[in-house]
């Protein structure tokens, strides 16, 4: 469907045709959409805008990010479908590998996720090993590279599913997470949770990485930056801006 830019909703619009298009593809799941529209109606409560809340959360991503060891990106369906071409820009920026990892089992759609990340860039792509497994974690999520998640001392998680996330930090690996919901299980047990939509948070996390490279910061330096962040504390503000919103009944407790 052809979008006039000037619809109102016109972003909400572009993404949703994405995903359709992800699943004609056979990129993303039909579970995936579904997990999409949950996610839009918590953007529809915060504006549909990036609050200055997860901005602050990706400026301490960024650092982060930028002082790991080894950083993984993990890429599911919905990511690969939505923002292809920023997960390279990614993934080059941070000389870290992205590494395919999707609920629903299917060695066919992990191959085709890896082929359309190549198409738009993208150069360093994993797949998941059947004989490397993520302890705490049973489903099919558990399985990943040893030259990738397994490896890495921070995975970025972007529509990430909780019982994984709360799996990387028991193995003892440092999270970070793109959430648009607050209150989910990923958010809460994420070192860094940036509560916004992916399609936004990502090039904005891209421009804040290259900025710290400008700069030159020291890793100590960027340490100072992360440390700082308060996920329990970011969260709540995302929660305030939730209840604060002109969708949403002022007369509850």
């Amino acid at each position: 469907m052809k979008l006039p830019k000037s619809h109102p909703r016109y972003e909400s619009l572009r993404a949703r045709d994405l995903i359709a298009k992800g699943i004609k593809e056979g990129i993303t799941s039909i579970h995936g959409l579904m997990a999409h529209g949950r996610g839009e109606a918590f953007d529809y409560l915060l504006g549909e805008k990036t609050s200055k809340t997860a901005k602050k959360s990706i400026e301490s991503a960024a650092a982060l990010l930028s002082s790991a060891r080894y950083p993984v990106v993990s890429v599911n369906g919905n990511a690969a479908a939505l923002v292809p071409a920023e997960l390279a820009r990614l993934s080059g920026l941070l000389n870290a590998p992205l590494e395919v990892n999707i609920f629903h089992q299917s060695k066919k759609r992990e191959i085709k996720i890896k082929n359309h990340l190549k198409r738009y860039g993208a150069k360093n792509i994993l797949l998941p090993s059947k004989n490397h497994k993520i302890k705490f974690l049973e489903s099919n999520r558990k399985y990943a590279n040893p030259d990738g998640i397994l490896k890495a001392d921070v995975v970025f998680v972007p529509l990430e599913d909780g019982d994984r996330a709360e799996a990387l930090i028991k193995n003892g690996k440092k999270v970070v997470t793109i959430d648009l919901n607050p209150l989910s299980r990923t958010s809460k047990k994420a070192t860094i949770a940036i509560v916004d939509n992916i399609t936004r948070a990502i090039p904005l996390l891209i421009k804040q990485l290259q900025k710290f490279r400008e700069l030159r910061l020291s890793k100590k330096q960027l340490e100072i930056i992360y440390k700082h962040h308060n996920n329990k504390k970011r969260l709540n503000e995302s929660i305030k801006l939730i209840r604060k919103s002109e969708y949403m009944p002022q007369n509850l407790p």
